[in-house]
């Protein structure tokens, strides 16, 4: 699976409500077999998630290990599978938020797609900043580390 990073992709909505997704993050998702991307409010911020088949599966797949009618399932397949939208790409590329998501993230003039891994996510670009500026003193205030996994086996490296 190939990896979205970086934040540099601010693009305006336009009058009609569509979005451009950066080329770099719409070949992969298009890889996977989807001529668009699955969208969900996220739970954890002011921002809309967005990823691809291959991630929209292993989501679902994970929530069936959890057990069945528990609360912590019933509550992540409400706030990820309930509320995802499979939303296609137009000829040159763009997709429609919902009007819902659009408001949870706060975003009413342009929008910042960052990259996050698997998975991409769309925000405000004033309130990412933000976040992204707490993000690092909290980091940096508890000496956060990383251990580094080794290549191909996925054990830690000594």
């Amino acid at each position: 699976m190939a990896l979205l990073v970086g934040k540099q992709h601010v693009y305006r909505i336009d009058k009609k409500g569509r979005l451009s997704v950066p080329k770099s993050f719409r070949d992969v998702f298009e890889a996977e077999g989807f001529r668009g991307v699955y969208a969900f409010p996220s739970f954890k911020f002011p921002a809309i998630e967005v990823c691809g088949l291959a991630l929209m599966k292993r989501l679902e797949a994970s929530l069936d290990h959890l057990a069945m009618f528990s609360d912590d399932r019933d509550d992540l397949a409400a706030v990820v599978l309930n509320n995802a939208e499979a939303l296609p790409f137009d000829p040159e590329g763009r997709i429609v938020l919902p009007a819902e998501f659009l408001a949870h993230a706060g975003i009413i003039g342009p929008a910042l797609f960052v990259g996050a891994g698997a998975r991409c996510q769309v925000w405000e670009p004033d309130a990412f900043a933000a976040r992204n500026r707490a993000a690092f003193d909290r980091a940096r205030a508890r000496g956060a580390v990383l251990p580094m996994l080794k290549p191909g086996d996925g054990t830690e490296e000594s």
